[in-house]
């Protein structure tokens, strides 16, 4: 039977009173289960004497530090719902989630004050808005008890905003049964246990560091340890603080495994490295692994659905690094099907389809965009997948990013596995294009591995026509510094084809 989320908290608070719960650089930083809990109850308490009440919404804006902890669980137990928002918005971008959300309070890290109080200004409707500098003064002030407020697992607990890669964000609706069922599931699948130490370094703002991990440790009384990511700050704090789970982008793995002393780092506390958010190639995951000791963990899912979907576990690594696995988790089911709705057959290409009891309530005020997207009980991903012979799946392209060229489909991930094994690319991202004869053409964004010697465009050609169909290669390249990715390390490749145009 599902709990309600911020319960999971309480029971560790009870259970595991004087052990660490969340740990964060500078010093001996740490906080115990029921220091935890006590901040959150009297974060509670004062947002309840301000009018937050069950059926509200209430937003943060913190980065990955303990008070994001103490901020979510506590606005979750006041009945209301979290509303997390990215620290790298702008003003204008925070105010659109305030008011789409119709969050009435906002509790800001205070380092970040201009940014909240400007976005605050836009929003007449937040009434609330704190300062975490003001928290250490609330637990002074306010009870340590847990409230007693009527809440059911049925409620809604988090409005999330996805990505945007494609335009503006839409706000995703997910219960406490769902979240429940999905942190869970995680702790389940990753062997996340007691005293096991989980590094949060993607930002919690976004459905899987916060659903799968901080909550699916919280599940396990496992201690969190946070920071914000660098390439740098993922092999220290795995080495200091012998870490033995953590979740990060593909190119969280890839920037780290380029730092030239990666191997002076003991890294050998990890029981699980996990990756996921973005497509991975097996060339990649193959040359992470050569330099991170412990077995790698593939997840693939969509915040729509909690984030739940699929994995590839350990043992499949091996023969199958590069796939997103053969079947849904512990409690998700998963299909692949045509345009007309029917299972495709091995060595077909289909959209993956996700039914799960963490899937969404819906979005938020978007009843046409819910219907399209959630149908039957199954949440429709937009991601097209090849299935082999043996019922494995491997990422082909995005729906929406598939390019036709004269009729043929190209499938921009492949081409970008291929450039990518190009010597010299460090980054390459693929787009269509308009062309007034085909429809569509192959463009390649791509960032040289050395700027002051740059790879030539012939030699780029060259390379892809060893590998490429002629139909495939890109009769575009262009060259540039990075490439546009959004917090969670998705390309942002509505932002690739604009410039283009531009």
């Amino acid at each position: 039977m599902s709990e309600l989320v911020h319960q999971l908290l309480e029971r560790n608070a009870r259970k595991y009173p004087f052990e660490v719960a969340v740990r964060w650089p500078g010093g001996d930083s740490q906080m115990t289960w029921a220091e935890l809990n006590r901040h959150a109850n009297a974060l509670s308490s004062y947002l309840q004497e301000k009018g937050v009440a069950r059926g509200d919404k209430a937003a943060l804006f913190i980065s990955n530090r303990p008070e994001f902890l103490m901020a979510f669980f506590g606005i979750l137990k006041t009945g209301a719902a979290a509303v997390p928002v990215n620290v790298k918005l702008t003003p204008d971008e925070i105010s659109h989630i305030l008011t789409d959300s119709g969050a009435n309070s906002l509790v800001f890290e205070d380092g970040l004050r201009a940014a909240a109080e400007e976005a605050v200004n836009l929003c007449p409707g937040v009434r609330v808005a704190l300062s975490t500098k003001e928290l250490p003064s609330l637990t002074a002030r306010y009870s340590a008890g847990d409230p007693e407020v009527k809440i059911d697992t049925g409620d809604l607990a988090e409005i999330l905003y996805t990505s945007g890669t494609t335009g503006k964000p839409k706000g995703v609706l997910l219960n406490h049964n769902s979240i429940y069922l999905v942190g869970s599931m995680m702790a389940y699948k990753a062997d996340i246990r007691h005293r096991d130490r989980c590094l949060h370094l993607m930002p919690l703002s976004h459905s899987a560091p916060l659903n799968l991990f901080l909550v699916g440790s919280t599940y396990a009384g496992a201690t969190s340890v946070l920071g914000n990511f660098t390439p740098q700050a993922l092999l220290e704090l795995c080495h200091q603080e012998k870490v033995t789970h953590f979740f990060g982008a593909p190119v969280a793995y890839l920037l780290a495994n380029r730092i030239p002393n990666i191997s002076s780092y003991d890294l050998s506390a990890a029981k699980v490295w996990i990756y996921g958010g973005a497509p991975m190639s097996r060339d990649a995951v193959t040359a992470v692994m050569k330099n991170f000791p412990g077995k790698f963990m593939g997840v693939y899912g969509l915040t729509e659905a909690g984030p739940n979907g699929m994995a590839l576990f350990p043992d499949e690594h091996p023969q199958y690094a590069g796939s997103i696995g053969c079947r849904g988790t512990v409690n998700s089911e998963i299909r692949v099907a045509n345009e007309a709705g029917e299972d495709i057959a091995p060595g077909e290409v289909g959209e993956i389809l996700i039914k799960s009891p963490t899937v969404m309530m819906g979005y938020h005020n978007l009843p046409e965009a819910t219907a399209e997207t959630l149908r039957n009980g199954w949440i429709h991903t937009g991601d097209l997948a090849e299935k082999d012979e043996e019922g494995y799946l491997w990422i082909k392209d995005r729906k929406k990013d598939l390019i036709i060229t004269g009729g043929v489909n190209v499938y921009s991930k492949e081409v970008e596995d291929v450039i990518a094994l190009c010597p010299g690319v460090a980054d390459v991202a693929v787009v269509g294009v308009p062309h007034p004869e085909w429809g569509e053409t192959v463009m390649a964004l791509v960032v040289a591995a050395d700027p002051g010697n740059p790879v030539k465009q012939e030699d780029l050609y060259k390379f892809c026509r060893t590998k490429l169909a002629d139909y495939k290669i890109p009769r575009i390249i262009k060259f540039a510094g990075a490439i546009p990715r959004n917090s969670s390390g998705k390309v942002q490749k509505h932002l690739i084809k604009a410039g283009y145009r531009d």
